[in-house]
Formats: C-alpha cells, structure tokens, sequence
C-alpha cells in the first residue's frame, strides 16, 4: 500500500506541474483569502462564469478586511446572477469572523476554517492543502470522480457513511514526499484531473498519469462510476410579479426576506396568484395592468413560470415594504437573475 500511495501522489504532483491547468486567476497564488473566494464561487458553478465574478470581487474588495467593511448590499450587488445566494451571504459572515475572532488573518488548519460560516469539510481542505501544504484530501464533484473510478468504488455515494469511506480511501493517496511544498500541487492536481481528463462522459483514459492502477480502466466502463443513485424529482411554481413603472422608468422594488428563494436580494413584488396581485393593487391604484410574456427560470430541482404583470404610474407612490429605483442604480443592486434580465 505504501508504495502505491507513493506512486499516487508523487503521479499526479509531477502530472499537474506539467499538464495541469495554470491559466486561471486564482491559481499561482498562496493568499488564502483569493483561493477561498474562488473555491466558494466554484461550488455548483463552471469556471468560464466563476472568472469575471472573481475579477470583479477583487477588485472592489481586494482584501478581506474591504470584504467584511462592505455592507451586505454592496456584497450581494456583485454576486447578482452568479446563484446559490446564500455563499454570498455566508462569504460576507466569514469574512467578518475572519477580522473579529482572528485578527484578520485566516486559520492555517482546516479543522478551524471550518468554523466559519459556508466553509464545509472540502473547502476548508483545498484551502488549508493549497495555501498552508496541510496533508489533507479534498472531495469536491471532480475528486469523487477520480477516485471512485480509480478504486472502482462502487458503493452509492448518496449514502453519507459511503462518502465517508470514501474521504478516508482519498487520504492514503497523498503524496508522502516535501509534503508541505507538494501539497498544493497534489490538490490542484486532483481538481484539473477531474476537470480536464476524468470528465464524466468521454475520459480520456489514456491520457491519464495514474491509469495503469486504475480499477475502472481495466474494467474498462470508467463512465459507470461515480455511483449516486438518490436524484431529486424537478417540480415547477408558478409566481406572478409586480412590475410597476413610473413615467421616468423608475422601478419599485422589495428586499427578500433572509431566507428562501432569492432571500436578501431585491426583487419585483412576488404573488402566487394573479388574483393576490390584483387585491393587492386594487387598494393601490385604478390603472389596468397589462399581462407581459410569462418567463421561465430553471433552479437546481425546480422549473420557475414567472409572470411580469405591468402597471404605470405617472409618479412615484408607496406601494408598502420596497422603495423606488431610478434605471442608473439597479446595475448596482443585487437581483435574481430573472429579474435582472427582464428589467433590461
């Protein structure tokens, strides 16, 4: 076992040096504060998106202490369009935590990084592996995809005791030689493996600096592993959404509330039924609304029918929790998404 943990590690260290990917904007760069802004802007999203985002984060907030300074609007503004809200949030917290319980410099272990909020176990690894050379294994999607096929792990990763196994299998692999300085090598390595060859669909196997001790190569079915069988069904809601307009363009908005869809972020007033919307603007005005094209927005696990209902106003007037935004703000604030692109 001993020498094919060597053999692994010190493959894919030596592989990623060579062959791995050294283009990207938070890579070459032992900052903590860079590489977990980027391991939180890369869950559940592609590079190609993560890039501008990640420009623009640290460009208005180069350092953690501008991050935590930053109201949460301001925060929120930035990571409009970029989904799964709550990393923002939570990205804003830690980065208070970071400058009230540790003077502003990040923790060093994993153990403690995960302390703060929206760091799980994997990003606290990367963080800890890539910037302090902690020998700690990673297991984000492209990882759990290497080394299932790699040990031709088999057991249903949608079970968290199998996950857990897993995890384990993947800590043997590290590299066992100038650990601290291979480390960030081996993590990032991991990551480009899974992302340039150990892709889910067409591996390119031959291609691959640990494929001789490879399970699913010699079984010759890598497309078989990972295996998770527990997939949620999609559903779909329907919601309808004020649109209300004055004659100056200006647009009334609502804050979200702090949790749920969109929570935080502000948005045309939301309805479940057309009949809510129009009790609700009978009290408010005598103008007929206009019915616009019904918008469909795709979430993770569920389909969203948005239906823009217009109404104009002459001026502006209190239409209850929300405010009045004139067009040069918005680009400023943060907004779903849909919103964002209906509003123009």
């Amino acid at each position: 076992m001993r020498k094919t943990t060597w053999q692994f590690g010190n493959a894919i260290v030596a592989w990623q040096k060579i062959h791995g990917r050294h283009d990207l904007p938070w890579q070459n760069t032992q900052d903590p504060y860079a590489v977990w802004l980027s391991e939180i802007m890369l869950q559940q999203t592609q590079v190609v998106t993560v890039r501008d985002y990640f420009a623009r984060f640290m460009q208005h907030f180069p350092t953690v202490k501008d991050l935590a300074k930053a109201s949460q609007e301001e925060v929120m503004g930035l990571w409009s369009g970029l989904g799964y809200y709550s990393r923002a949030r939570n990205l804003h917290r830690a980065a208070q935590d970071v400058m009230a319980l540790h003077g502003g410099v990040f923790p060093r272990d994993a153990l403690t990084l995960q302390t703060l909020p929206g760091i799980g176990r994997s990003t606290a690894a990367a963080v800890a592996s890539l910037c302090f050379g902690e020998p700690i294994a990673i297991l984000d999607a492209n990882v759990k995809r290497v080394l299932t096929r790699y040990f031709g792990f088999g057991q249903d990763l949608a079970v968290a005791k199998n996950e857990k196994l897993l995890w384990e299998k993947g800590q043997t692999l590290l590299p066992t030689q100038h650990v601290a300085q291979a480390m960030p090598h081996y993590t990032q390595g991991m990551m480009d493996l899974g992302a340039t060859l150990c892709t889910p669909k067409n591996p390119q196997c031959l291609q691959c600096p640990v494929k001789e001790n490879c399970k699913a190569v010699k079984e010759g079915k890598p497309e078989n592993y990972p295996v998770k069988t527990k997939k949620l069904k999609r559903t779909s809601e329907q919601l309808w959404l004020l649109y209300a307009q004055t004659k100056n363009d200006d647009v009334w908005l609502v804050q979200r509330p702090q949790s749920g869809i969109w929570a935080g972020l502000y948005c045309l007033p939301v309805f479940e039924s057309y009949e809510s919307l129009q009790a609700f603007i009978k009290t408010k005005s005598k103008l007929d609304l206009q019915d616009m094209p019904v918008v469909k927005h795709m979430l993770t696990h569920k389909d969203l029918y948005l239906h823009p209902v217009a109404l104009r106003l002459k001026a502006q007037k209190s239409l209850g929790h929300g405010r009045w935004f004139d067009r040069p703000s918005i680009p400023n604030i943060g907004l779903p998404a849909p919103i964002r692109k209906l509003l123009g």
